[in-house]
């Protein structure tokens, strides 16, 4: 993600070393997340220097060998009642994704190839060949 938001100019990527305060007031550090540019330069220097005061347009989890199911799908729907406008929990054990937008039901894909940004990331696509 890091070099398509290089390209694009479109917003600013952060891996999980990066915090969030959702507005419910849970500090959450995605494994990866991405906000438009729009919304990074609405916020204070400040704001932008500590855990930021929103919920990201994207967020990304991976589930590692030693982390629950459950624990991680909530999360995921935690963003998604905070305002995430896409989200991916990706699991290479089970080599499924599973994908979360406002409004609809949770989508499964099993041992897909890639993931599209949607229109979220546009034209962002995540080989998964290398995952899984």
């Amino acid at each position: 993600m890091p070099a398509w938001n290089r390209q694009t100019h479109l917003g600013k990527s952060f891996d999980s070393s990066t915090g969030f305060q959702l507005p419910n007031g849970a500090n959450r550090s995605p494994d990866a997340s991405w906000i438009s540019i729009e919304r990074w330069d609405a916020l204070t220097s400040t704001e932008q220097e500590r855990f930021v005061p929103l919920c990201p347009d994207f967020v990304m989890e991976l589930r590692s060998a030693s982390d629950a199911l459950a624990p991680l799908q909530a999360k995921l729907q935690e963003y998604l009642e905070n305002g995430v406008q896409l989200g991916w929990l990706i699991d290479p054990q089970q080599q499924v994704v599973e994908i979360y937008r406002p409004s609809q039901a949770v989508e499964v894909l099993q041992t897909p190839i890639q993931l599209s940004g949607e229109s979220v990331l546009p034209g962002f696509v995540l080989d998964l060949s290398t995952i899984f």
